[in-house]
């Protein structure tokens, strides 16, 4: 029969197991909501499913949930066959990403580089994906900055160049604008409309001037020790996860033995 210690490790794992399946639940819930949202699924938008970043939730809540649930099934009945798959697959998960920190280690210098493709690619599909345009605006606005050099990055964006159709043209993103609030209080959407018809000083009363990837830079640089620290919790989690499904798989090896 089991002891007190293997019966609360049991549980204590199952729980544990339990709530990163209901993480990772939520996770699939978002991704697959924001695919519906936008038509992704039904194939409603121009591009590919592939390139949506809601898919890396589908992905995430996917093997989180698979791993998870492998977990709790496997503490709840003693399965030596699940807590075996969990322990796999976590190790599995833990040596990627240790594969995936020493190649960022081992290609610190040229992240600046992928750093403004990534940009690049956001200015110029700025338009075509909600997630993208949420995620430059949240930049530009957080970091105080436009563009990736500059402000006038925004040029080759096809909906803002001078020779575009329609009323963007010659214009930048209002997250731009030094103050994107009219009277503090209200967005105005306008308030960068025509701003690369603009000299640099007459620009720069209205809108950032200086680009996002230096900034973005900087902040990575300076959020080192909070991403350092965020990835030995992960690596702690992961751990603690490993060490209670081997402590259950040894307490089941006797009892089958006297079997």
């Amino acid at each position: 029969k089991p002891g007190a210690l293997s019966q609360c490790v049991r549980y204590l794992a199952f729980l544990w197991n339990l709530l990163f399946l209901l993480l990772g639940l939520l996770a699939l819930a978002v991704g697959v909501w924001g695919l519906l949202a936008k038509g992704s699924v039904r194939g409603e938008r121009l591009a590919p499913l592939s390139s949506d970043p809601m898919l890396l939730f589908v992905l995430a809540g996917v093997g989180a949930s698979t791993v998870s649930l492998a977990g709790c099934l496997g503490a709840l009945r003693s399965s030596p066959c699940l807590l075996r798959f969990f322990v796999g697959a976590v190790l599995a998960f833990a040596g990627l990403e240790v594969l995936g920190g020493l190649l960022l280690l081992a290609a610190r210098h040229r992240l600046r580089d992928a750093l403004r493709d990534a940009l690049l690619l956001c200015l110029l599909c700025y338009q075509e994906e909600p997630d993208l345009r949420f995620l430059v605006d949240e930049v530009q606005r957080s970091l105080q900055c436009c563009g990736l050099s500059s402000y006038r990055d925004w040029e080759t964006n096809p909906y803002f160049n001078c020779s575009a159709p329609g009323a963007q043209a010659c214009s930048v993103p209002s997250s731009c604008c030094l103050d994107p609030r009219q009277n503090g209080t209200v967005a105005n959407t306008q308030c960068a409309f025509g701003a690369l018809r603009l000299g640099d000083a007459a620009a720069g009363a209205v809108v950032h001037l200086g680009g996002c990837v230096a900034e973005l830079s900087a902040w990575l640089r300076g959020q080192a020790g909070g991403i350092a620290a965020g990835a030995a919790v992960l690596v702690l989690v992961e751990a603690a996860g490993v060490l209670m499904a081997l402590k259950m798989l040894g307490d089941i090896a006797p009892v089958g033995a006297w079997d």
